[in-house]
């Protein structure tokens, strides 16, 4: 995409988190098909088939308990990240996202929708810290 010269850059977000599938509908569509070919007798009852199941693998139901380390992945650090540099990063990204900078009514529920995620990663990483 082209930007003309002194033009504002694109406002910097954080990574959303996906399920892990680049496109929500590809899980379906491999589904659909696979099960169409497997039930030839029953072609739309196996491409039903098929879309459920490939609802389910998009949807993440077949995948395993979440890691460990996402919370530090929200805050962007690493899990030897000490204590100084957790709450480091904490404070920055919330001034990056405080909702009081937002510009607009959506802008606003995304950066309450951020400060939570955020919250929620810090308040993971101190629980995890004092179950040690």
């Amino acid at each position: 995409m082209y930007r003309r010269p002194g033009a504002p850059a694109a406002v910097c977000k954080l990574p959303s988190v996906n399920n892990g599938s680049a496109q929500p509908w590809l899980g379906k569509l491999i589904g659909v098909i696979a099960g169409f070919l497997l039930l030839r007798a029953e072609p739309v009852l196996g491409a039903l088939v098929g879309l459920l199941f490939g609802h389910a693998v998009d949807a993440g139901w077949f995948r395993g308990p979440s890691r460990g380390d996402e919370p530090y992945r929200v805050l962007g650090l690493t899990e030897d990240a000490d204590d100084a540099q957790v709450e480091l990063a904490r404070r920055r990204l919330l001034a990056k996202f405080h909702p009081d900078r937002a510009v607009d009514a959506a802008a606003r529920v995304d950066a309450e929708r951020q400060t939570r995620t955020i919250n929620a990663a810090y308040d993971r990483i101190r629980a995890l810290r004092q179950s040690r």
